[in-house]
């Protein structure tokens, strides 16, 4: 039987070879999947279901930080159930038409996966809640009094979505889906099985000293850990034995501005400018942004989740507020009262 991986449709071509190594780390099965427990745990429980009825899995959808595996195990429900996959996003499809095409060539069963799912249209949206419903499409041909409404059946598909931002799925896109995970930052130890994974398939040889260490920096997240390895690999080719080891992972991290808490230059650039500028806080995000030179929502997908996590951000009503921590970790001397201190803590509820 043809394997599924081999049949994986994207929207375009992957040209480079850190592209091709990416894939080849991705776990393919259930089995090989490393972390999130809450999510996999029950999507055995579904997909065995919707297999022994020989009906289509219900519709998913998966929310979370950036990098925490959301793609890869879509790739794997496809595998499980033996179907074919079609890969896309939501800025890619433009039109009400892309997203026709792109449904009524699939199969019963299929998978066409989402990402940025929170980025569609209106319009395209308007068009997919019949599509998730009914597995049908109305189509308007023609232009003023002669224009006319066609109905188009499609396959019973299974449409995965992807999104960071779960908060900014509409209520009825949202309500569609059946089943639906939320993604955790990893724990060190998880990190650690996916990077001893990842050196066998890439085949170097690490030791446990320089896979906790590269845990230990990797901001909870696999993508970052196998980033980190190859980059990693590459010195220790270049500059060392061929053989990873704790001296020469800590060389490549402290050259590459990560730290022992796993922040990067960026992160201590938003520390530092909400502390030196703004006393400490509190400061709105497109302030920071501005002053940074990077777009809000890049801090807010990319920077913040694990800044927040680690405890040296806080969000409060008012703004982004630097913790007693963040002081410490820079080197810099808390003040008495800081600002955090002042004021209560919670989710912003509109934009700073």
């Amino acid at each position: 039987m043809e394997h599924h991986d081999d049949r994986i449709m994207t929207g375009g071509r992957i040209d480079s070879d850190e592209a091709f190594a990416e894939l080849s780390l991705r776990p393919k099965r259930l089995g090989e999947y490393i972390g999130q427990k809450n999510v996999t745990d029950n999507l055995k429980v579904f997909i065995e279901a919707a297999r022994m009825r020989g009906e289509p899995l219900d519709h998913v959808l998966f929310y979370g930080p950036p990098g925490l595996g959301k793609t890869t195990l879509a790739g794997i429900i496809a595998n499980e159930l033996d179907v074919e996959l079609r890969i896309t996003s939501g800025p890619a499809i433009e039109r009400a038409g892309d997203l026709a095409a792109l449904l009524t060539n699939l199969n019963d069963k299929d998978v066409l996966f989402i990402d940025e799912i929170h980025r569609l249209n209106r319009a395209v949206e308007e068009v997919l809640y019949s599509a998730m419903e009914d597995y049908a499409i109305d189509i308007i041909i023609g232009k003023g009094p002669s224009a006319r409404s066609i109905r188009i059946d499609l396959g019973k598909f299974t449409l995965i979505g992807a999104t960071t931002r779960a908060g900014s799925l509409s209520a009825p896109l949202r309500d569609r889906f059946g089943v639906i995970g939320k993604f955790e930052m990893y724990k060190p130890d998880e990190l650690k099985s996916i990077i001893k994974r990842s050196a066998e398939l890439l085949c170097v040889e690490t030791d446990e000293a320089s896979q906790t260490e590269l845990a230990l920096r990797s901001r909870g997240t696999p993508r970052v850990a196998n980033r980190l390895l190859k980059r990693v690999r590459d010195f220790c080719q270049v500059r060392g034995s061929g053989r990873i080891d704790l001296e020469i992972t800590r060389h490549t991290l402290e050259s590459l501005g990560i730290d022992e808490k796993g922040l990067e230059g960026l992160d201590r650039d938003i520390l530092r400018l909400i502390i030196d500028r703004f006393g400490g806080g509190p400061v709105g995000i497109d302030t920071i942004a501005a002053a940074i030179g990077e777009e809000r929502v890049t801090i807010e997908d990319v920077y913040e989740p694990y800044l927040m996590q680690m405890g040296y951000l806080h969000r409060t009503q008012k703004g982004r507020v630097v913790s007693k921590d963040a002081y410490l970790h820079l080197g810099l001397k808390a003040p008495d009262a800081p600002a955090s201190a002042q004021i209560s803590i919670f989710e912003e509820d509109s934009p700073q």
